[in-house]
């Protein structure tokens, strides 16, 4: 076939392109499921949005009929955020194909950047922010119709720069993601970033309880800020047309223009490097010595076979090494001193753990177990090509994934004891009764994790790829999956603890957990013996989606 001319018509064709594979997609059992998925969770963002553009052009009407233009600002701000931070905290939500692939058919350079751009709108985060501008572009207008022409030129700018900024940092990050070491700074980076929104609130809190006459202008600096800021300046363009001060208006806009055109330059830099052929590559050059390495014993483990033990080695290595991974040993810890910090402020019952300081170590349980959800529920994403290689080795499927499994209870224990530390040195010893259910739940809700994440892993698994950012690490079925069964399991242990409450013994919920653990264990090991045919069966699939180019 002859390829298409120009850029309309290389676009053209990248559509079809992806409409055919959506179709074909369909003919498989796993492509229907993705469809259904995929149909609920845009149900559940479509009624989010439509909220959202509903209370934008609720508010952005009353701004504008009532003279006050100069509050728009606080609509387009939350959106700026919303559009910039959204799809980095929700990646499993987000469904962007990698459009490098696009490189290696024979498209120009202004057709794969428009494909880029047109990947980026999109995104679940694309479309809720086009519904909030959308909602404010509508109040302005039913408040000011002679506005409409106006407010529509720049509430479009304020899109295009949304959309161009959130492409450009994935762009370089995903450039900074390409190698090892920067990858696992950037992994602290972005974990310690994330972390520090949960010290907000305490600190505003702390600020409170004190006089702060110096805080006036430093709320007055912002705000002098924020104008030359892309969401002040849209605000400021359409408030200054308003007032009927066109000239003012105008430059805010030209200013907002500047910016979107300096942010599309530097991603023009990224894309233009990797349209030319860039490949970063961690491999080391050859040794130009004769090394001789000394042999290494693997690992043994009591009880367990050598080919479980050594799936077990491999893991916690590889898992050691990723500063990330690392990390999350941390988190239940941290989130204890949020509590903590936040119970000694002002407001004392605005913590659960200070009310119920009781409930502080199953709290921190549980998310120990929560954060392991994407490891567990897409055990053998990170594998990659190493998958061929467990096909042709000796080892069963089920020794495989009972070492995965071993190594992800391994790293559960380790939190979970950190976390007992942390919660006796922070609220006191927990009762017998407390610490007993709490390892009597975790014994009932990690063999059910276990049993539907290895299920999921071989019948809906998806390539981890660690060099790329703002893509999903688990399928969308896998998404859905894994958050029922965590509804369920957080719903089962609440009902169990408030039943021990209700009647003053908490004894009573250690037995609940245990009666269930004598069933999810039973099922974990029933569908255990029962993945090597799974994995024999599912073997083109398995192969197909994780070695891909």
């Amino acid at each position: 076939m002859p390829s298409p001319q120009g850029v309309p018509g290389q676009v053209v064709a990248v559509a079809e392109l992806r409409w055919r594979m959506f179709v074909n997609g369909l003919r498989t059992r796993r492509g229907k499921m993705e469809l259904v998925s995929r149909v609920i969770v845009t149900l559940a963002f479509a009624f989010g949005g439509f909220g959202g553009l509903a209370a934008a052009a609720g508010f952005s009407w009353y701004f504008v009929s009532q003279g006050k233009p100069e509050f728009l600002p606080a609509l387009l701000w939350p959106v700026f955020f919303f559009w910039q931070v959204f799809p980095v905290m929700a990646t499993a939500f987000t469904n962007n194909p990698d459009s490098s692939d696009l490189l290696r058919f024979p498209l120009n350079y202004r057709a794969y950047f428009m494909i880029r751009l047109a990947y980026g709108f999109f995104d679940p985060a694309s479309a809720l922010g086009t519904l909030a501008l959308l909602g404010i572009l509508l109040g302005v207008t039913v408040a000011r119709p002679s506005l409409f022409p106006w407010a529509l030129l720049v509430i479009l700018s304020f899109a295009l720069f949304n959309l161009v900024l959130m492409q450009t940092v994935f762009a370089w990050l995903e450039r900074w993601l390409a190698q090892r070491r920067t990858r696992e700074i950037l992994g602290v980076v972005f974990i310690l970033f994330l972390l520090s929104f949960q010290l907000i609130g305490p600190t505003v809190q702390h600020l409170e309880r004190q006089p702060r006459p110096e805080l006036r202008k430093t709320f007055w600096i912002a705000a002098q800020v924020q104008a030359s800021l892309p969401p002040g300046l849209a605000a400021d363009a359409i408030g200054q047309a308003s007032k009927a001060h066109y000239m003012v208006g105008f430059s805010s806009l030209i200013f907002l223009g500047s910016l979107t055109w300096a942010v599309g330059y530097v991603l023009h830099l990224r894309l233009r490097r990797q349209f030319q052929g860039e490949n970063l590559s961690e491999v080391e050059g050859r040794p130009t010595g004769t090394q001789v390495q000394a042999l290494q014993i693997g690992w043994e483990l009591p009880i367990f076979s050598a080919s479980v033990a050594a799936v077990f080695e491999k893991e916690v290595r590889y898992l050691s090494r990723s500063g990330p991974m690392l990390l999350t040993l941390i988190m239940p810890i941290f989130m204890l001193l949020v509590f903590r910090f936040g119970a000694m402020n002002a407001m004392h019952q605005s913590s659960i753990f200070n009310r119920t300081p009781d409930m502080a170590f199953p709290g921190a349980a549980a998310y120990a177990l929560l954060v392991l959800t994407n490891l567990v529920y897409n055990s053998f994403g990170g594998d990659a090509n190493g998958m061929q290689f467990f096909y042709a080795s000796p080892a069963t499927f089920r020794h495989i994934l009972l070492g995965k499994n071993l190594a992800f209870g391994a790293i559960l224990v380790a939190n979970t004891a950190l976390a007992l530390i942390a919660v006796t040195l922070l609220y006191g010893r927990p009762d017998s009764a407390v610490s007993v259910a709490t390892f009597a739940g975790l014994l009932f809700a990690t063999p059910l994790n276990f049993t539907v994440g290895n299920l999921l892993s071989i019948y809906s698994p998806k390539r981890r790829d660690f060099a790329t950012f703002g893509r999903q690490n688990v399928s969308q079925t896998t998404v859905l999956a894994s958050l029922g069964v965590q509804i369920v399991i957080v719903a089962v242990g609440v009902a169990a603890f408030a039943i021990a409450r209700f009647y003053r013994n908490l004894w009573i919920a250690a037995l609940v957990f245990l009666a269930l653990s004598a069933i999810s264990i039973p099922l974990y090991l029933l569908v255990l013996r029962r993945l090597d045919g799974i994995a024999v069966e599912r073997r083109e699939v398995l192969l197909a989606e994780l070695c891909r180019a």
